[in-house]
């Protein structure tokens, strides 16, 4: 451990207070985080929990060792967005067909672009498609998981819906502090016919013919009930993160936009399905994001896509690397509001070209600053850490080779400076950035494809990457044997 190393402290939205991280089992540290839902091209805002949780992911990593943390996020592939986005695009497709194109080809782009931003991959990437029914392997799915709650006494059936009984938890509300009797008493609209409360949500929702659907076989009142039907958002989550972390872990993440209703009613759902005190031991969540000091939408004309700035000019009338993308995020601290300008991409690029000046061609060493280390421990103090780092910057330019080596690898901490100078200014003056992270993460979820014998997807990901000019290079690990990848640019 790094000396003068103060320990981890993090927010945590359920308690509204800074606490110390102390996980249910330091051999295994356990986190998920709220993915993509595949209807679309990921926007500028998806962009900062991707970011976020990554820089927290490799923090973890750090701490405890990479075999010893366990980081889920989830794909969204069944809601009634892509449903939509599905019969717009592809009209000639039957809808099931038309759903696993959209989905398919929406989640590539989500990989490539997270990719480029420099963020590893998660332990685990489900897909809600996966879990919507009991599995051979016994993992946590959502039809049991609403059983569960039925059997309980916290969910019930009204006209082809499984609906929470909000009213059967006393502590509903205790992530977002919204009392259940104000919520009834300054509903805006009318109480569905079928609901008990306005509060209550949906588990579970019948399909039409022309709909996608599941058939879920449940028991209600001792009778069976049989619903071809498709489950609600939030149940999705709570089989995930049960699946792979268990029924209670150690941190929950996302934006601040899910605290209500989607992280409150996933704690309601999984702890009164599974009778725990808790669903997840830490909830962090990351400020909302404008650009250019607007709220960011359609009808403003300043939605921008993540693909948008890596590849286009709409934004600043040029192309970004996605490392001064990654950079220009961090230098806001997580929990506050970002505005997203071209003026912020320019400083942050400029910041990267002078760190890169300083570090030239040298290796990390396996060195890491203490300040830069203590500033992420407290609460993700991203800012802190690149004040630490332009310390290391100057100490670097005067020539010497620990700080060269230092801010190399506390860069790293960050998810920075993964290239070295001259690959920085060659990317960059070829108009083509190569950001090695981006490579690296790539490669890795190639690896792990092959580990699964999913050989399609692992030939996908090497085409891939050929057509950006980069060349794979298998081998064996001399050591235990094990597939390695080594890689390099043709240019």
């Amino acid at each position: 451990m790094t000396d003068g190393f103060k320990g981890l402290r993090v927010h945590n939205t359920l308690t509204r207070a800074k606490e110390d991280f102390v996980p249910l089992d330091p051999a295994n540290v356990r986190m998920y985080v709220c993915g993509p839902t595949v209807y679309d091209y990921a926007h500028i805002g998806n962009a900062r929990p991707a970011i976020v949780f990554d820089v927290l992911f490799r923090l973890l990593r750090h701490l405890y060792g990479a075999e010893h943390v366990t980081y889920v996020r989830n794909i969204t592939d069944v809601d009634d967005k892509i449903n939509a986005r599905a019969r717009r695009d592809h009209p000639d497709l039957p809808l099931n067909e038309a759903i696993r194109a959209v989905t398919q080809k929406t989640a590539d782009q989500y990989h490539a672009d997270v990719a480029a931003l420099g963020c590893l991959p998660p332990t685990v990437e489900p897909r809600a498609t996966e879990f919507v029914l009991p599995r051979e392997d016994g993992l946590t799915d959502m039809a049991s998981l609403i059983q569960s709650l039925i059997d309980r006494g916290h969910a019930y059936e009204e006209k082809g819906e499984i609906l929470f009984d909000t009213a059967s938890m006393a502590a509903y509300g205790g992530l977002s502090k919204r009392r259940l009797e104000d919520q009834q008493a300054g509903a805006r609209v009318a109480v569905e016919a079928h609901k008990k409360n306005a509060a209550d949500f949906v588990l579970w929702k019948e399909s039409s013919t022309d709909e996608p659907g599941w058939d879920a076989r449940f028991t209600v009142d001792g009778k069976p009930l049989a619903i071809r039907g498709r489950p609600g958002w939030h149940i999705e989550c709570s089989a995930m993160s049960a699946a792979y972390l268990g029924e209670v872990f150690d941190i929950h993440g996302g934006g601040l936009d899910l605290i209500f209703p989607h992280h409150e009613n996933e704690i309601a759902q999984s702890r009164c399905a599974h009778g725990t005190d808790l669903m997840a031991r830490y909830w962090m969540h990351n400020g909302f994001l404008q650009v250019e000091g607007r709220k960011m939408s359609k009808s403003e004309g300043n939605f921008v896509t993540i693909h948008e700035l890596l590849e286009t000019e709409k934004f600043g009338g040029r192309t970004w690397p996605g490392e001064v993308l990654r950079l220009a995020m961090l230098m806001t601290h997580y929990r506050e509001p970002i505005d997203f300008s071209v003026r912020k991409l320019e400083e942050a690029e400029a910041v990267l070209d002078g760190w890169y000046r300083a570090v030239g061609e040298a290796e990390a060493a396996g060195i890491d600053c203490a300040d830069v280390l203590n500033a992420l421990c407290d609460d993700l103090g991203t800012t802190g850490a690149i004040a630490a780092l332009h310390e290391l910057r100057a100490e670097a330019a005067k020539g010497s080779a620990g700080a060269k080596a230092g801010l190399k690898a506390s860069g790293a901490l960050l998810g920075l400076l993964s290239s070295t100078q001259s690959e920085w200014f060659a990317a960059k003056a070829s108009g083509a950035a190569v950001d090695a992270s981006a490579v690296e993460a790539l490669v890795e979820q190639r690896l792990a494809h092959l580990r699964e014998k999913n050989f399609a997807e692992a030939d996908r990901l090497r085409d891939e990457l050929t057509g950006q000019g980069i060349q794979l290079m298998d081998y064996k690990d001399p050591e235990n044997g094990e597939r390695r990848t080594r890689w390099e640019v043709k240019r």
